[in-house]
């Protein structure tokens, strides 16, 4: 689909909206974000909802003096110290939303979700808000990581891995669970709620609140939860006159401890606690899409086996060369096994090259294939994290929110038009 992004900057909305931006120790990147998302999207019908805590003064002030008179903004602030969870942080502005609407007599007819650190596209609301007034109760578009070149190499490569992964999810799976009309996982930022789903969201808890607010991951869970209660939930992808995706963009994590942390993360909140929380109803295609959602543990396993196999076969290559054996003879069996395996990793570096070289060009997407083994690397690594924390979790510990530190917003680094390399 093509979009003039300008038509949509501009367009109207068909009702009120509210964006709502969590944040904590942000102050490095919230007031860039504030001032691109006011300018990018001047609609008179937009509240934008930034939560800040209490006990972080910094937060608050560079939210401040982003805001320069817009009227469009709420500071809201939490009644306890942070850091609590992102998920209590979003039920804090949930309910400053509803206050204002029991105040005003005037309800939003859509809630729209960001982070601290996002780059929102000029024609996002208004395709968000066509969606909704469509009929859609949750809608998502693209997530698109920015390629980093403002770091040494090794940070560049470790950030910009998130590039591939988005795009072939975002170019794919997303595309065929929006197809089949399963529910559809939300990403945390450039997704939107319609305001009454939210609120039957709420009415299913006991707070009256849409989120659990020890949830680890409440993006996944909001997008799952419209679905399982009858909401119509779209992914949509479109491109502007100059063939760009409409999407979110960011910069993502890029050192080592902080990538591993947030896929930790994401691996302990959807795949072993969204067992627990989410379960598996919904029929044969909502439950096999739960089971790729919660696949990351047991592929932790099975990349760190191959990988183990593989040094081994390579130190018995080695020590057959030197003359220390004999080569084992292969059976047919195993040929076979070898040369399936041989395809099936070749259709997935094809795949993943196709997808990258899509939004980022053939170079990127040549790297895309050369980062396979770190992004491997990084899973087998998180997928572990993860299963200790969650068996800890067993044990009456709390889970602990690993927040993802952001220390530089895109705009800084002049990256606010940038086109894909």
């Amino acid at each position: 689909r093509r979009c003039r992004r300008a038509e949509l900057q501009c367009r109207p909305l068909h009702g009120p909206a509210a964006v709502v931006i969590p944040a904590w120790h942000e102050a490095a990147v919230i007031g860039d974000t504030i001032a691109h998302l006011l300018a990018s999207w001047p609609q008179p019908q937009l509240r934008l909802y930034v939560g800040c805590y209490r006990n972080d003064p910094a937060t608050l002030a560079a939210a401040t003096a982003a805001a320069k008179g817009d009227v469009r903004l709420r500071l809201v602030i939490h009644d306890r110290d942070g850091p609590s969870t992102k998920a209590d942080c979003l039920n804090r502005l949930y309910a400053a939303i509803a206050t204002d609407e029991a105040r005003s007599g005037h309800r939003f007819a859509m809630v729209v979700f960001h982070d601290a650190e996002d780059m929102v596209d000029p024609a996002a609301l208004g395709l968000l808000d066509e969606t909704i007034a469509a009929g859609a109760d949750f809608a998502q578009l693209p997530v698109e990581p920015l390629v980093q070149r403002h770091g040494g190499w090794w940070a560049n490569l470790l950030g910009s891995h998130y590039c591939e992964e988005f795009a072939e999810a975002h170019g794919k799976a997303m595309v065929v669970r929006d197809w089949l009309g399963a529910g559809l996982p939300g990403a945390g930022v450039g997704c939107a709620a319609a305001r009454a789903a939210l609120e039957r969201l709420a009415a299913r808890r006991a707070d009256s609140l849409p989120f659990a607010s020890d949830s680890l991951t409440e993006d996944y869970e909001l997008g799952i939860g419209i679905a399982a209660g009858a909401g119509r939930c779209r992914f949509v992808r479109a491109r502007g006159e100059d063939g760009r995706l409409i999407a979110t963009r960011a910069i993502f994590p890029n050192r080592f401890e902080h990538v591993v942390r947030q896929k930790s993360r994401w691996v302990l909140g959807i795949a072993l606690q969204g067992w627990d929380r989410v379960g598996w109803a919904g029929g044969p295609i909502e439950g096999w899409m739960r089971a790729r959602d919660r696949r990351g543990p047991l592929a932790a396993l099975v990349l760190l086996i191959g990988y183990v196999l593989v040094l081994m076969t390579a130190l018995g290559g080695l020590a057959v060369f030197a003359g220390g054996g004999e080569p084992v003879p292969l059976t047919p069996l195993l040929k076979g096994l070898l040369l399936t395996n041989l395809l099936a990793f070749g259709w997935r570096a094809v795949m993943r090259f196709a997808f990258a070289a899509r939004e980022y060009g053939m170079v990127e997407g040549l790297r895309a294939v050369l980062r396979l083994p770190l992004a491997n690397l990084v899973a087998i690594i998180a997928g572990r994290r993860a299963v200790f924390a969650y068996a800890g979790t067993l044990g009456g510990k709390a889970a602990p929110w690993d927040k993802t530190d952001h220390d530089v917003h895109p705009l800084r680094l002049g990256l606010a038009g940038s086109q894909p390399q």
